[in-house]
């Protein structure tokens, strides 16, 4: 931690702030955004329009606020919303299923113990210790347990209208939001202990109150428009503080998800909350607009793909009662559409666990990732939705737009097998999307660099197949700035890429100040046979190396792949060519390595002469196989590797010529080209 950061911790833990505030205070710390760019205008770029363009419009605040007054209660339903037993059979056919799916959740939790503000006597101290980090994680989990509970027994006893069960399912939607209206709004759920709760008890009582409006006596209504009052203020204080903290840092994870919450807890109280129509002016545009601030409309989520699925997840819980009561669908934003496409492409269905930065081991929970994609009538979309297995979740299915937008697509098609994300510096090559035995092939180079929950892994890659890890991100996610998450699941040296000097790789303290510590694609091209992208992360190591460029090629047609690295530095190094696996690593005696993971390996050969195998150590895993090796060379100002992932160990016949101008690598029939060493 530098003295920025420490100054940065220090005053929001005076000011009271949750542990989350305090990590983004830190990560805000070192370079404003306003002081990162240059103060001079940027130079004229052009742009087309052309036939293939995807209008979208948000209208200005009043035309918004009165979309949603006209809308009428309730304004996150559709206006022809019809109890169940109104279902045309179309619709039973479709999603009725889901209501017994749904009911038989909010029978099972009827008994469910009540939320009390002395469950949690600890408030934050601003120093993590493991006894606040549990009760942070109880927090969350029975708030998110009591407010499902009551957004989905509201439904229920909206579903339910005509049927006896009907006055069950309200007096217990009544019960939990009397128990979260109940809650100190500056106690342990408090925004300034655990931003999630506050803004989870905030929304959650405004869809209640939404759905509900006619069934709650005035001084019910009006208590729990006055705990949302409350505990949204305090969103919208933070949010708008300063010269609006969203603004000056457009990368504050936890400000970006709350900034949905307040728009569209705002838009669910307007005209009934008094400060609603302020929150509604700051909030909704700028959320729209916003969503999300990480890429341009090609869609990536430089954050990693463990947080892509919660942002896919949050999008569903709030795009689809906004879009409603805006009569504006977010998912037709263009990025909407590229985010679906990113996912489909780095978390392909048969995966095996999500990649780049935290939470990159975790399997995906692939139902909501299907629940996303089911929202899109593309066929890209349609084919996401048909391969992901899992059932969404009632509540949300059952408040989703009938058919579901998936299932008006004729023709389901997978996306390309290879493709390019280059405002977050990503490359996903696949033998085949269509294939669920696939070999995935991912790279990353990413302006990012280890900002936030990224990592330091400029110009990484991890390789999949046939739905086994071969080569991955060694280490888990405990939790955020913890020793281990310090030491060794972020830096370079846990993942495949190239250290020097006994495992110092790519600068990685500090957080915002790591924009300026990263990476860049420089070159990619796909076609049937063979793909390819290059990266530099030169900028990553600041100036510990002069020079970090990678090549890799993904040869389509014989399932096996080229790394190349080239290297320099100002001093004399001994460089590391890093790589990790899910099963154990296996030297031979002509100084390669094997790697074998169920009824898949990986074969490993250094091409380039002068290099040695070494095993290196870990930490334990929290759970199955890792296993770590590099290929080094001994000090030199320069360095070269040229590894050979030989995917299914078929041992292709490899040669390595020098011309006059340049090299020819032959791997089996396919040959490249290669600058001279």
């Amino acid at each position: 931690m530098n003295d920025a950061d420490a100054a940065a911790r220090a005053k929001a833990k005076a000011a009271g702030a949750s542990l989350a505030q305090i990590e983004e205070a830190a990560n805000a710390a070192v370079v404003p955004l306003a002081e990162a760019v240059a103060k001079d205008w940027s130079s004229v770029r052009s742009f087309t329009l052309d036939s293939s363009a995807i209008k979208f419009e948000v209208p200005d605040n009043a035309t918004l606020r009165d979309n949603v007054l006209r809308h009428g209660r309730t304004r996150m339903l559709a206006p022809g919303f019809l109890p169940y037993l109104k279902w045309t059979p179309a619709m039973v056919t479709e999603r009725g299923n889901q209501v017994r799916r749904l009911a038989e959740i909010v029978d099972g939790r009827l008994g469910m113990a009540p939320v009390k503000d002395t469950d949690w006597p600890l408030l934050t101290s601003g120093t993590m210790t493991t006894a606040l980090s549990n009760q942070n994680a109880d927090i969350r989990t029975r708030i998110n347990r009591t407010t499902h509970q009551l957004e989905a027994a509201s439904l229920l006893y909206r579903l339910r209208i005509g049927d006896p069960k009907a006055a069950t399912y309200l007096a217990e939607a009544i019960k939990r939001g009397d128990e979260l209206a109940a809650l100190n709004p500056a106690g342990p759920t408090s925004y300034a202990n655990q931003d999630q709760a506050t803004r989870a008890i905030a929304l959650s009582l405004s869809k209640a109150t939404d759905m509900l409006w006619a069934e709650l006596d005035a001084t019910r209504r009006n208590r729990w428009l006055s705990i949302i009052g409350t505990r949204a203020g305090a969103i919208y204080a933070d949010l708008s503080s300063g010269i609006v903290r969203t603004d000056q840092y457009p990368y504050d994870s936890h400000a970006g998800t709350a900034l949905g919450f307040l728009a569209l807890i705002a838009t669910l109280n307007l005209g009934d909350v008094p400060q609603a129509q302020t929150w509604f002016d700051f909030s909704v545009r700028t959320y729209v607009h916003q969503v999300y601030t990480w890429s341009g409309p090609e869609g990536g989520y430089a954050n990693g793909t463990a947080y892509a699925q919660a942002a896919a997840d949050y999008s569903v819980q709030i795009w689809d009662p906004l879009s409603q009561a805006l009569n504006v669908s977010v998912y037709r934003k263009p990025w909407s559409d590229g985010f679906l496409r990113f996912l489909a492409h780095f978390v392909p269905p048969g995966t095996p666990s999500h990649v780049f930065g935290d939470g990159h081991e975790d399997v995906p929970n692939t139902y909501l990732l299907k629940a996303f994609s089911s929202r899109f009538n593309s066929p890209a979309a349609k084919w996401y939705f048909n391969a992901m297995t899992g059932i969404e979740d009632p509540l949300t299915m059952l408040q989703a737009p009938s058919p579901l937008p998936a299932n008006t697509v004729s023709t389901a098609v997978p996306p390309p097998n290879a493709a390019m994300y280059p405002s977050v510096g990503w490359a996903a090559m696949h033998s085949s999307m269509a294939d669920l035995k696939r070999t995935s092939l991912y790279f990353k180079s990413s302006p990012y660099g280890a900002y936030n929950h990224s990592h330091g892994d400029q110009n990484s890659f991890v390789l999949n197949s046939g739905g086994k890890r071969l080569l991955i991100e060694a280490g888990y996610y405990d939790w955020y700035g913890s020793p281990l998450w310090s030491s060794w699941y972020r830096p370079t040296k846990s993942h495949n890429a190239i250290t020097y000097d006994n495992g110092v790789g790519q600068r990685v303290d500090g957080n915002t100040i790591n924009l300026a510590r990263n990476g860049k694609l420089t070159g990619f091209s796909t076609s049937a046979t063979m793909d390819y992208v290059e990266g530099d992360a030169t900028p990553a190591y600041e100036g510990a190396l002069t020079q970090a460029r990678r090549k890799l090629w993904y040869l389509r047609s014989q399932d096996a792949a080229v790394v190349m690295d080239t290297l320099a530095a100002p001093v004399a190094r001994a460089f590391e060519w890093n790589f990790h696996g899910a099963a154990a690593i296996t030297p031979q005696a002509d100084g390669s390595a094997v790697i074998v993971n169920g009824d898949r390996s990986l074969c490993l050969r250094s091409i380039t002469p002068g290099t040695s195998l070494v095993k290196r150590d870990g930490p334990a895993p929290r759970s199955g196989i890792e296993d770590h090796a590099a290929f080094i060379r001994p000090k030199a100002l320069k360095a070269e590797f040229l590894v050979l992932l030989d995917v299914g160990c078929k041992k292709p016949a490899v040669s390595l010529t020098t011309g006059t101008t340049s090299r020819t690598l032959t791997v089996g029939s396919q040959t490249l080209t290669l600058p001279l060493p």
